[in-house]
Protein backbone atom coordinates (compact mmCIF):
# COMPACT_ATOMS: atom_id res chain seq x y z
CA UNK A 1 0.00 0.00 0.00
CA UNK A 2 0.91 3.59 -0.72
CA UNK A 3 2.28 5.62 1.79
CA UNK A 4 0.35 8.67 3.02
CA UNK A 5 2.37 11.15 1.73
CA UNK A 6 2.93 9.29 -1.95
CA UNK A 7 -1.41 9.38 -2.04
CA UNK A 8 -0.97 12.99 -1.50
CA UNK A 9 0.95 13.49 -4.37
CA UNK A 10 -0.96 15.12 -7.20
CA UNK A 11 -1.35 12.91 -10.54
CA UNK A 12 -1.01 14.17 -13.72
CA UNK A 13 -3.81 13.20 -15.89
CA UNK A 14 -5.10 13.71 -19.64
CA UNK A 15 -8.60 14.70 -19.90
CA UNK A 16 -10.68 13.53 -22.96
CA UNK A 17 -13.59 15.29 -24.00
CA UNK A 18 -16.18 13.64 -25.85
CA UNK A 19 -19.39 14.46 -27.89
CA UNK A 20 -22.48 12.47 -29.36
CA UNK A 21 -24.65 14.50 -31.74
CA UNK A 22 -26.91 12.00 -32.69
CA UNK A 23 -28.51 8.66 -30.82
CA UNK A 24 -27.78 5.39 -31.57
CA UNK A 25 -30.14 3.39 -34.07
CA UNK A 26 -30.75 0.97 -31.02
CA UNK A 27 -29.59 0.31 -27.69
CA UNK A 28 -28.58 -3.40 -26.18
CA UNK A 29 -30.36 -5.12 -23.14
CA UNK A 30 -29.02 -6.36 -20.32
CA UNK A 31 -27.54 -9.53 -19.89
CA UNK A 32 -30.18 -12.09 -19.43
CA UNK A 33 -28.01 -14.25 -16.79
CA UNK A 34 -28.16 -11.48 -14.39
CA UNK A 35 -30.36 -10.27 -11.67
CA UNK A 36 -29.99 -6.38 -12.38
CA UNK A 37 -32.04 -3.56 -11.53
CA UNK A 38 -31.76 0.23 -12.55
CA UNK A 39 -33.54 2.24 -10.38
CA UNK A 40 -34.16 6.79 -11.20
CA UNK A 41 -33.36 8.03 -7.53
CA UNK A 42 -35.63 10.90 -6.30
CA UNK A 43 -34.07 13.14 -3.67
CA UNK A 44 -30.99 11.16 -3.42
CA UNK A 45 -29.88 11.50 0.31
CA UNK A 46 -26.55 13.22 0.39
CA UNK A 47 -24.78 10.69 2.36
CA UNK A 48 -25.71 7.73 0.00
CA UNK A 49 -25.04 10.18 -3.12
CA UNK A 50 -21.00 10.00 -1.57
CA UNK A 51 -21.51 6.48 -0.72
CA UNK A 52 -21.96 6.10 -4.92
CA UNK A 53 -19.16 8.29 -5.62
CA UNK A 54 -16.80 7.14 -3.37
CA UNK A 55 -17.22 3.04 -3.99
CA UNK A 56 -17.34 3.62 -7.76
CA UNK A 57 -14.86 6.10 -8.11
CA UNK A 58 -12.02 5.45 -5.71
CA UNK A 59 -9.75 3.66 -7.30
CA UNK A 60 -10.30 6.16 -10.08
CA UNK A 61 -9.31 9.36 -7.82
CA UNK A 62 -13.38 10.80 -8.15
CA UNK A 63 -12.69 13.28 -5.21
CA UNK A 64 -14.20 16.58 -6.79
CA UNK A 65 -17.42 16.21 -5.69
CA UNK A 66 -16.51 14.35 -2.14
CA UNK A 67 -14.73 17.25 -1.30
CA UNK A 68 -17.94 19.45 -1.73
CA UNK A 69 -19.83 20.85 1.86
CA UNK A 70 -23.71 19.33 2.14
CA UNK A 71 -24.71 22.75 0.46
CA UNK A 72 -22.44 22.97 -2.44
CA UNK A 73 -23.36 18.86 -3.17
CA UNK A 74 -26.97 19.62 -2.23
CA UNK A 75 -27.06 23.05 -4.98
CA UNK A 76 -25.27 20.74 -7.30
CA UNK A 77 -27.26 17.28 -7.41
CA UNK A 78 -30.73 19.27 -7.13
CA UNK A 79 -30.68 21.39 -10.63
CA UNK A 80 -33.76 20.65 -12.48
CA UNK A 81 -33.96 17.86 -15.00
CA UNK A 82 -30.84 16.21 -12.55
CA UNK A 83 -31.30 12.13 -13.63
CA UNK A 84 -29.51 9.93 -11.21
CA UNK A 85 -29.90 6.45 -11.65
CA UNK A 86 -28.62 3.31 -9.54
CA UNK A 87 -27.55 0.30 -10.60
CA UNK A 88 -28.04 -3.01 -8.16
CA UNK A 89 -26.67 -6.26 -9.24
CA UNK A 90 -28.45 -9.28 -7.30
CA UNK A 91 -30.41 -6.71 -4.76
CA UNK A 92 -26.78 -4.59 -4.15
CA UNK A 93 -25.76 -1.29 -5.42
CA UNK A 94 -23.20 -1.95 -8.09
CA UNK A 95 -23.00 1.67 -9.52
CA UNK A 96 -24.88 4.61 -11.01
CA UNK A 97 -24.62 7.65 -13.56
CA UNK A 98 -25.49 11.08 -13.16
CA UNK A 99 -26.99 13.01 -16.27
CA UNK A 100 -26.93 16.72 -15.70
CA UNK A 101 -28.32 18.75 -18.63
CA UNK A 102 -27.14 21.95 -17.38
CA UNK A 103 -27.73 23.98 -20.95
CA UNK A 104 -30.80 24.04 -23.03
CA UNK A 105 -28.97 22.03 -26.29
CA UNK A 106 -26.48 19.86 -24.37
CA UNK A 107 -27.04 17.71 -21.74
CA UNK A 108 -23.80 15.93 -19.79
CA UNK A 109 -23.03 12.37 -18.52
CA UNK A 110 -21.62 13.65 -15.52
CA UNK A 111 -20.76 10.42 -14.02
CA UNK A 112 -20.81 6.78 -15.11
CA UNK A 113 -19.14 3.76 -13.48
CA UNK A 114 -19.95 0.49 -11.75
CA UNK A 115 -18.28 -0.80 -8.50
CA UNK A 116 -15.55 -3.60 -9.18
CA UNK A 117 -18.07 -6.71 -8.20
CA UNK A 118 -19.94 -5.44 -11.46
CA UNK A 119 -17.17 -5.38 -13.57
CA UNK A 120 -16.19 -7.86 -16.27
CA UNK A 121 -19.87 -9.57 -16.25
CA UNK A 122 -20.97 -7.95 -19.09
CA UNK A 123 -22.77 -4.89 -17.91
CA UNK A 124 -21.00 -2.07 -19.26
CA UNK A 125 -22.33 -1.96 -22.61
CA UNK A 126 -25.68 -2.05 -21.42
CA UNK A 127 -25.02 0.34 -18.58
CA UNK A 128 -23.38 2.71 -20.61
CA UNK A 129 -26.25 2.55 -22.81
CA UNK A 130 -28.86 2.99 -20.28
CA UNK A 131 -27.42 6.34 -19.66
CA UNK A 132 -26.93 7.27 -23.22
CA UNK A 133 -30.38 6.94 -23.78
CA UNK A 134 -31.61 9.00 -20.52
CA UNK A 135 -29.24 11.56 -21.43
CA UNK A 136 -31.22 12.05 -25.02
CA UNK A 137 -34.04 11.65 -23.40
CA UNK A 138 -33.34 15.29 -22.00
CA UNK A 139 -33.89 15.94 -26.25
CA UNK A 140 -30.82 17.71 -26.61
CA UNK A 141 -28.66 19.27 -29.59
CA UNK A 142 -25.66 16.76 -28.24
CA UNK A 143 -24.81 14.66 -25.30
CA UNK A 144 -21.38 15.13 -23.76
CA UNK A 145 -18.73 13.45 -21.33
CA UNK A 146 -15.40 13.64 -20.59
CA UNK A 147 -12.68 10.54 -19.46
CA UNK A 148 -9.79 10.86 -17.96
CA UNK A 149 -6.41 8.71 -18.44
CA UNK A 150 -7.19 7.36 -14.44
CA UNK A 151 -10.27 6.06 -15.83
CA UNK A 152 -10.54 2.44 -16.36
CA UNK A 153 -8.76 1.71 -19.39
CA UNK A 154 -12.14 0.49 -20.75
CA UNK A 155 -13.76 4.03 -20.42
CA UNK A 156 -12.71 5.53 -23.79
CA UNK A 157 -13.01 2.56 -25.94
CA UNK A 158 -16.50 1.92 -24.84
CA UNK A 159 -17.56 5.60 -25.36
CA UNK A 160 -16.81 5.38 -28.92
CA UNK A 161 -17.58 2.14 -29.68
CA UNK A 162 -21.12 3.65 -28.47
CA UNK A 163 -20.96 6.74 -30.38
CA UNK A 164 -19.01 9.31 -28.96
CA UNK A 165 -16.35 11.26 -30.77
CA UNK A 166 -13.28 12.75 -29.03
CA UNK A 167 -13.20 16.52 -29.67
CA UNK A 168 -10.68 17.95 -27.40
CA UNK A 169 -7.64 17.00 -24.65
CA UNK A 170 -5.92 18.93 -21.50
CA UNK A 171 -3.76 18.06 -19.22
CA UNK A 172 -4.70 18.31 -15.30
CA UNK A 173 -3.53 17.76 -12.11
CA UNK A 174 -5.74 15.11 -9.58
CA UNK A 175 -5.26 16.17 -5.88
CA UNK A 176 -5.60 12.36 -4.45
CA UNK A 177 -8.13 13.00 -1.02
CA UNK A 178 -5.76 11.49 2.25
CA UNK A 179 -7.77 8.96 4.17
CA UNK A 180 -9.01 11.79 6.56
CA UNK A 181 -10.83 13.57 4.11
CA UNK A 182 -12.07 11.00 2.18
CA UNK A 183 -13.80 9.31 5.73
CA UNK A 184 -14.89 12.54 6.81
CA UNK A 185 -16.57 12.92 3.87
CA UNK A 186 -18.19 9.62 3.00
CA UNK A 187 -19.19 9.08 7.02
CA UNK A 188 -20.65 12.70 6.81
Amino acid sequence: MDTAAERLEPIEVTVTFLEMKRPPPNYSHPPANLNVALMRTRDIPLHYYRYLMDRVGRKWHWVNVLRLGDEALEAKIRTPGRDIRVLYLDGAPAGFFDINPYQPDETEIAYFGMMEHATGLGLGRWFLGAAIEAAWATEPRQIVVQTCTLDHPAALPLYQKLGFSPVGQKREEVHPLPFEERSASVMR
